[in-house]
């Protein structure tokens, strides 16, 4: 018995030693799975991250909008410089990097925001993608191909109904109306949740560079409203066309809209107070008149 109970611990023992030996093999296995499995699932993301944040300012292949055109982007600079660079733009022209300048001039003045999101392993998969899209004869993000047709008064007519929610946007998405105003297009003006439009065509630097942000808006208030219910290419037309013509006629002063709103208000004011007034007088005189009845038959 004793030799069987001695047999089996010095098993028990073995088994223990080899668990024990296996177990760094098994944890380095478990993280290269993971490591690999993360790479793969950002490598996997890079296309739908690009399109939801870069597009709207970059192509890839198909010129300059707000940003450069990204293609063949790692020649200009290396790769390390690049990871840095997305992660924070601002922080690498305020610490004077002579090419992080150069790109703010080049885009007037603008610098391109932090990107929730981009972290390194997030940034080498964007570069990966851009490499490999600067090497097909035309990229899936060379941007939006929107007509160079003249605009007709037509098409700004129709821009300002869809901008007025007047005529609905086919994807489902709100009308811009909603958020943003356009001076001189209404009477007291559009919303104030985002910037004033009237402009946007100058700062956006053309058709082009507004029919990108169009079609793929960045903007955290707006990225998650038109994902799936982006505004189609026919739309988007009408709009440019209702966004240069009021670029060219510089729109109205905004005291304007805020003055009629101000009378508007007062008038109103005025109106309830005479009709409170007027209530008052006729009810005032009718219960007077009940009381002098009421005392004249008791005199009598």
């Amino acid at each position: 018995m004793k030799s069987r109970y001695r047999q089996r611990r010095r098993d028990t023992a073995g088994t223990k030693l080899i668990l024990r030996a296996r177990v760094p093999f098994v944890l380095a296995a478990l993280l290269a799975l993971l490591f690999c499995g993360s790479t793969s699932t950002w490598a996997q993301d890079a296309p739908a991250f690009f399109k939801q944040n870069c597009t709207s300012c970059h192509t890839i292949g198909g010129g300059r909008l707000t940003g450069p055109d990204l293609k063949d982007v790692t020649t200009r600079k290396d790769r390390a410089w690049f990871v840095q660079f997305l992660q924070s733009p601002k922080s690498m022209i305020d610490s004077g990097d002579p090419y992080a300048v150069k790109l703010q001039q080049e885009a007037r003045g603008i610098v391109m925001p932090n990107i929730a999101g981009m972290s390194p392993q997030q940034a080498q998969a964007i570069l990966d993608m851009i490499i490999a899209e600067s090497k097909l004869p035309r990229s899936q993000f060379a941007g939006l191909q929107i007509s160079d047709r003249p605009l007709t008064a037509q098409d700004v007519a129709k821009g300002k109904l869809i901008f007025l929610g007047e005529h609905s946007l086919s994807g489902g998405g709100p009308a811009c109306i909603s958020c943003h105003t356009v001076k001189g297009l209404t009477l007291l003006g559009g919303g104030r949740l985002g910037p004033d439009l009237t402009r946007v065509y100058e700062r956006l630097q053309g058709r082009k560079g507004l029919a990108a942000w169009l079609s793929s808006p960045a903007s955290p208030t707006m990225s998650p409203v038109f994902k799936d219910h982006a505004i189609q290419p026919d739309e988007i037309l009408s709009l440019v066309a209702l966004f240069e013509d009021s670029a060219k006629k510089g729109g109205q002063d905004d005291t304007t809209s805020l003055l009629t709103f101000f009378l508007l208000g007062v008038g109103g004011m005025v109106l309830g107070l005479i009709s409170l007034d007027a209530l008052w007088k006729t009810r005032f005189r009718g219960v007077r008149r009940s009381m002098v009845h009421k005392n004249d038959r008791g005199e009598r």
